[in-house]
């Protein structure tokens, strides 16, 4: 525990985020695209309808992010090569990562099939070095780069594993966070979308600064109670969650902002290819980690910053893409939305572990 800041002593919590993580995989099987901007989605073809789900550094920087359309995707680089998504591969790559940090930091909560979060506190070592032990781990059991940010709790730790990408090791203690992040664009707060940001601007607040200058009092004239409340504490680094180590989930869930909202029935196609990624990336994490559900839900927040959730419980634990989309669009077309969409979410809850295909089933 050698050089350690006071505050690393106390509470040291690391974000890992592999960089381009589904884009990376496909260039270990095709080394020739490296350096070339490369979209992953759908089935790779950008006439027919889908997403981005990623994209490579190259890419991005013609603008292509996740969730675009293929075919706007396209339009921004002419030269963008569109491969299909495969998530099998990308599973079996996300456990051997995943194996390769719980090595090093055995406190883990797993955030998806890319990012974890890891408890620091008590290891042995610098923050830097553990920070290069587990990027040489991930590296050599995959082929793999990742970025890490550590700091005080996950908020500042999430924030910083953005800042040096691809293969960054960020270290921000709380006497940094003014420094360091105060000048960041507001966007950059996890949970911030284009629509809170696009308010945010109007109200001449661009950075995290200028925001954490404002109080509670005048953040709740414009936005809700609770997402005022929430936003004057993250402006100040203030997050007090703990990781969720806990190894039997309650819940998978995941969800997406969009970049401009979407109107319920202009943009109903784009919704419904939203809605269905989101099913295939729900269905991914619970195969992955060997589980199924009996409550499939979806949650929407619309552009007056209101949010809405429905739900259906069935008598069968389900995990396919195929069956949690069927009740997902259920769900959606009971909520009748009418007002323009800028957050959509899909949840699979009521856990039970997948039976191990070795066992056989109970005798009659």
């Amino acid at each position: 525990m050698d050089g350690l800041q006071p505050w690393e002593s106390i509470r040291r919590i690391g974000h890992l985020d592999m960089d381009a993580f589904y884009a990376s995989v496909e260039l270990l099987r095709r080394p020739d695209l490296r350096g070339q901007p490369v979209a992953i989605g759908g089935r790779g073809d950008p006439t027919r309808r889908g997403v981005v789900t990623t994209a490579t550094y190259e890419a991005r920087a013609f603008g292509v992010h996740s969730g675009m359309a293929l075919s706007r995707a396209a339009r921004l680089c002419p030269q963008l090569i569109f491969l299909p998504v495969d998530f099998d591969r990308y599973r079996e790559m996300s456990r051997r990562f995943k194996q390769a940090v719980l090595a090093i930091a055995p406190r883990m909560e797993d955030r998806g099939i890319d990012e974890v979060y890891l408890d620091l506190t008590g290891l042995p070592g610098s923050t830097r070095s553990l920070a290069q032990q587990l990027q040489q781990a991930v590296l050599e059991a995959t082929g793999l780069t990742c970025s890490i940010g550590v700091g005080p709790n996950k908020l500042i730790a999430k924030i910083a594993s953005d800042l040096d990408k691809p293969r960054g090791i960020s270290i921000v203690g709380p006497q940094e966070f003014q420094t360091r992040l105060w000048p960041m664009p507001a966007r950059k707060i996890p949970g911030v979308g284009p629509k809170a940001d696009q308010t945010l601007e109007a109200l001449g607040i661009r950075t995290i600064g200028e925001l954490a200058e404002k109080d509670e009092a005048w953040l709740a004239q414009h936005f809700t109670p609770r997402y005022s409340h929430w936003l004057w504490r993250v402006s100040r680094g203030e997050d007090d969650r703990p990781l969720e180590l806990d190894p039997e989930p309650r819940s998978r869930s995941r969800e997406t902002t969009f970049e401009q909202d979407l109107h319920p029935q202009r943009d109903a196609a784009s919704l419904a290819a939203t809605l269905f990624r989101l099913c295939e990336q729900v269905s991914a994490d619970l195969s992955r980690r060997g589980y199924a559900g009996r409550t499939v839900g979806i949650k929407v927040r619309t552009s007056d910053f209101r949010s809405l959730t429905r739900d259906r419980t069935v008598d069968r634990p389900l995990h396919q893409t195929g069956d949690i989309a069927l009740l997902a669009f259920e769900c959606l077309q009971r909520a009748q939305l009418r007002r323009p969409v800028r957050l959509l979410g899909v949840r699979v809850g009521e856990l039970t572990p997948l039976p191990d295909p070795s066992t056989p089933p109970p005798s009659e």
